[in-house]
């Protein structure tokens, strides 16, 4: 099949290489300098999986059927499906999501080709996919969430904890979203398929559902995975308080099989492309639908990111003696976890914009930062420099890096993990 692939983001750039593997598949983007480092075999993405497929790609060793490209019709023609990886964002204050990036990738589709299933894969609110085929008129498009880590999309391309797709209630429809679902999987990693799941079945479980039943499997999934930052934070937070160890407290909690171990590292907030975004976006969703714990989830990401500025804000007053200079606070690394080059939404950045609030100065350490400020702090690739100028340095996740200076390191990265 000819797929085109709308976006090389994490979401898209993951798709092509998983589809790129069995079909041929173009990939478009607006930025002419990815396009370019795409055809010369290069990510302009920081995803090790993704890395290692182009440079086989490169080398011979892996068979890849892609090509990059700025160009709508070169792109879009005789496509069979186009996946549309465009970024959305939702804005809190005017409880507004914008999805002009996914109207206007859809426009330029059916100015180029009218057949092509069109398969929305960026988030969306709950209905939007099913308002916008009455709006156009357009009964060939279908909607797939993605449940993909920064940094690690095309593991869990390869490694899917399901397929979900997203089709109108009429044969066609539902033929394509089938022929997409398996699209996906024949992508995935081989051993995939023989796999025994937790319920007994086997293989990769694909599930064919209503539009908006899946725009709200992606809603509903990523926040509960905020729920439970959310929680294990706000635990952190009373063992802090009442001088518990935080550490023993989350071991005898997570023995419990029905919770388990994963999602429960303290940090200083979730963050990143989805969280933030969807959880509030689904608050939003809860219009005249009664709730609590929504509303509480979003909430208690600010409280925390309260509660850990006061606490950098105290370690530097503890640490400044009457008389000395100013102090300055270090941000090491904007990045929200380790082999992740994304700044979007990073708590860190609620700690320093808190912080700088109060009036103490920052200083950001992030190497893969080419501007000298961000937003109005200095940016700097001096690590050693970094440390020794700054009087309290505050890291969402530990790094070895920092073991010199550990003493004046401000980390809720209690199991030095992501």
């Amino acid at each position: 099949m000819k797929i085109a692939v709308a976006g090389t983001g994490y979401v898209g750039l993951s798709l092509t290489m998983l589809l790129a593997q069995h079909n041929e598949v173009h990939a478009l983007d607006v930025v002419p300098e990815k396009v370019e480092k795409l055809n010369r075999f290069e990510s302009p993405i920081k995803d090790v999986e993704i890395e290692r497929f182009l440079a086989e790609a490169k080398s011979g060793e892996k068979e890849l059927d892609f090509h990059a490209t700025v160009d709508v019709v070169d792109a879009y023609t005789d496509a069979d499906f186009v996946v549309v990886a465009t970024p959305t964002n939702y804005d809190s204050d005017k409880n507004y999501f914008d999805t002009s990036s996914v109207e206007a990738a859809v426009s330029a589709i059916r100015s180029v080709n009218r057949a092509a299933w069109i398969v929305i894969k960026s988030t969306v609110p709950v209905g939007y996919t099913a308002s916008l085929r009455e709006v156009l008129g357009d009964r060939r498009i279908i909607f797939s969430p993605e449940f993909l880590r920064e940094g690690h999309a095309l593991y869990d391309n390869l490694h899917p904890s399901r397929i979900v797709v997203g089709a109108s209630k009429d044969d066609e429809a539902i033929e394509a979203a089938e022929r997409f679902a398996a699209l996906l999987a024949e992508g995935a990693d081989p051993g995939e398929r023989d796999r025994v799941n937790p319920d007994g079945s086997c293989g990769i479980p694909e599930l064919v559902l209503g539009t908006t039943e899946a725009e709200a499997v992606k809603l509903f999934a990523n926040t509960y995975l905020a729920l439970r930052v959310a929680y294990f934070n706000e635990l952190d937070t009373y063992c802090k308080v009442r001088g518990l160890s935080t550490i023993d407290v989350v071991n005898g909690v997570c023995l419990e099989p029905r919770i388990g171990s994963h999602y429960n590292n303290p940090s200083f907030g979730y963050g990143g492309y989805c969280l933030p975004k969807d959880t509030k976006q689904l608050l939003a969703n809860y219009k005249d639908v009664p709730q609590s714990l929504i509303e509480a989830i979003v909430e208690a990401n600010r409280t925390r990111k309260d509660f850990v500025a006061d606490e950098v804000l105290q370690m530097v007053w503890d640490r400044v003696y009457e008389g000395a200079p100013a102090p300055v606070v270090g941000v090491y690394r904007l990045t929200m976890k380790s082999g992740s080059d994304n700044f979007r939404a990073s708590s860190i950045q609620g700690i320093m914009k808190r912080v700088k609030a109060k009036g103490v100065p920052v200083v950001v350490y992030e190497p893969t930062l080419d501007e000298p400020e961000f937003f109005g702090s200095e940016v700097t690739h001096d690590l050693v420099g970094f440390k020794s100028r700054c009087d309290v340095i505050v890291a969402n996740r530990w790094s070895d890096e920092l073991s010199d200076v550990a003493g004046k390191v401000y980390t809720r990265d209690l199991f030095k993990r992501d």
